[in-house]
Order: C-alpha cells, then structure tokens, then sequence
C-alpha cells in the first residue's frame, strides 16, 4: 500500500467513527465503499469508474486485519461424540462457514478451541482418544488453509497423565498455539490443587491458556426458559477465574498466559464483593488483594460487546489485556464488530484489540 493512500485510507477510518443512532450497518459499509472508492482513485491520479476499481472482494481482503481467539470448530466426529450429552441444539459448522464469515468480518486468522464441553464427560479412556482427534482435525485446518487459522489444543486436566501428553504433543507436535480449558470439569474448577502438576508444566512453558465456560455442574436448567448460555456461562467464567486467584493458582504459575471469553463474564460487576473478600481472609498471597491478580489476565469480547459490558471491563483492566472474539458459529463477527464499533473507541484503540494485542501473545501472527 502506497504510502499516499495509507495515508489517506487511514485518514478515512479515523473519520469514520461508530455508527450513530441512526446510521445502520449497511448505511456505514456504503459510505465506506464509497469514500475508500474515492480515495483510490485520488491516489491513483486517475477517475476510474468505481464499479471497475474495487468490488466487495477487494475490499474484504484489504480490511482483513482482525484476529479472532474465540472461535469453534464442530467436525462430525465430535457431535456423534457428545450426542445427546450436550443438551440443546447444535448450530451448523463446517470449515468453510467458518472462512466465509472470516471473509465477511474482515478476519485474517481464528484460533480454533472445540466447542463445550471438549472431550472430557469422565472416561479417561475416551477423553484421550477424542482430544488426539479433534487436536489432529484443527491442525489440519491450520495446514490446510496456511494464515487463516491457529489452534488451542484441548485437554483434560482431570486426566493428568494424558493432559501432560496432550501439552507435549499439542505444542511440539502440531506447533499449537495454546491450550483450551473449560471453565470447570464436573464440580472441580480450574483452581483445585489436584491440576498442580498440569500447571506446573504450562507455567515452565509460558503457556497460553483459553478458558471457554461450560454448563457447571451445580446449576444446568435452574431458572425455567432461560437455557443455561444465557446466564450460568458468564457466572462459571466468573467461579473459574474466582477460584484461580483464591486458591493461589495464578500466584502460584505467574507465567501462564489467561485468556478468559466474554469480557470475564460477571467479573467487572462483583470486584468489589472479591475485594472485600480478600480483605475479610488476609490471604498471604494475595497482599494487594485480587484486582492485580485480575488485570493480569486477558479477556476477550465474544458475547461481551455491548457498552455496558465494555465500560465495566475497561474499569477493570487496561485496553492492553482485551482481545478480539467472536464465538462462532454461535455467534458471527458483524456482532462484535457492531459492538466495538458502537462503543467509540479510538482508531488506535481498535488497532489493539482488533489485532495488536493478539500479535502480543502470538508473534507468529504479525505476518497472517
């Protein structure tokens, strides 16, 4: 890109802002098209008919720039695997479902996690054979469309023998990018003393770690039409990352990499009650209390974009520790990108967490 229409092009993003109130989504690509169109021709020294100089393809491949850390993948084997174990209905998925709306959001590559609850329902046996599928299917995935694609390998952390296997092979063997946790397996949550062992060897590696929730144990169908997604996900998220500061888990492993989807669930709404907490047990590790220990961790917008949400978590950490995140197929990218749109952030601002602060984790990512 030359350096005359970088610079108008990023003059024109910089002036587009969020939509208003009254300007739609289709209202705000028009105009864009039109101005980039525009700028094009300007910087072209020439007035090319607009219909000839850029189309919906171009303009697509130019503006994939984002990164998405929340992003499923459903292969056959995995839904016949959990059946009718997972409750509710599956949404439709296939690889290229997931690069047309990658195409259509302006994505440029999706790390993929297994959808919930992964491959552990409390048979050794069976949680390792389908964990070493659905690992061998992503990597595929990522070789098969170089760039479009990364991959947090799933394990089992209440397998600790085959956990420890899957980290080796997942990171060395597959050249993954990290690994995906569920928020709790069964009523243990990502906390317990008894994954030690686990974490020990994601902390020697620096590992990063994506928590996606999960339905919990305690609390699946409580409160009638009103499925747990909607309400019990964000408060697992919320127990998992609890449990992990006040059980001295993160204290314990500094050096692993959190992830956590949905801007931290209920998180930014209950600090003030796990202040006063910390206050109340005087907890050796924890001296300065548990906000330091929450703004150390990364949390992405899936599902977690409206301005409500984005304020709330903004209080809670800087704009360095929030990523970009979609939740697909349950949910495309125009949801979070309306968002994040919507909330007027600076052009810099989305530049991080579209694409900056991934890039941050994943160096490799800098040249998709």
């Amino acid at each position: 890109m030359g350096g005359r229409f970088r610079h108008a092009f990023l003059s024109c993003c910089a002036n587009c802002g969020p939509l208003n109130g009254h300007a739609t989504i289709g209202e705000s690509r028009r105009t864009f098209m039109a101005t980039a169109v525009a700028l094009l021709a300007s910087a072209a020294g020439s007035a090319v008919c607009a219909s000839t100089l850029i189309t919906p393809a171009l303009a697509a491949t130019a503006a994939k720039r984002r990164i998405d850390v929340h992003h499923h993948f459903a292969p056959t084997f995995h839904r016949d695997a959990l059946g009718s174990r997972r409750g509710g209905s599956w949404p439709k998925w296939s690889p290229a479902m997931s690069i047309e709306d990658m195409d259509r959001s302006g994505i440029a590559t999706a790390i993929l996690s297994p959808v919930q609850p992964g491959a552990w329902f409390g048979n050794i046996d069976e949680s390792r054979t389908l964990a070493r599928q659905l690992n061998d299917y992503g990597a595929t995935l990522v070789w098969d469309h170089p760039g479009r694609f990364g991959l947090f390998v799933c394990i089992s952390p209440p397998d600790i023998e085959g956990s420890l296997k899957e980290i080796e092979y997942g990171l060395d063997t597959l050249k993954a990018d990290g690994i995906a946790l569920l928020t709790s397996y069964g009523p243990t949550y990502l906390g317990d003393a008894s994954f030690a062992s686990v974490y020990e060897e994601l902390n020697r590696r620096k590992a990063l770690v994506y928590v996606h929730p999960t339905t919990p144990q305690c609390c699946a169908g409580l409160v009638p039409g009103i499925p747990p997604g909607s309400i019990e996900y964000a408060t697992d998220s919320t127990r998992s990352i609890a449990h992990i500061v006040f059980s001295g888990t993160a204290a314990k492993f500094p050096d692993i990499r959190w992830i956590f989807s949905h801007s931290g669930g209920t998180l930014p709404f209950l600090t003030g009650r796990f202040i006063r907490l910390a206050q109340e047990r005087k907890l050796a590790h924890l001296p300065n209390g548990p906000l330091p220990e929450f703004r150390k961790f990364y949390y992405e917008l899936a599902q977690g974009n409206t301005p409500g949400q984005i304020a709330a978590l903004l209080k809670l950490v800087p704009l360095s520790q929030v990523l970009y995140g979609t939740d697909f197929p349950f949910r495309d990218g125009e949801e979070v990108n309306t968002g994040i749109a919507a909330y007027g952030f600076r052009q810099s601002d989305i530049r991080s967490i579209e694409r900056g602060v991934a890039v941050k984790l994943i160096p490799r990512l800098k040249a998709a």
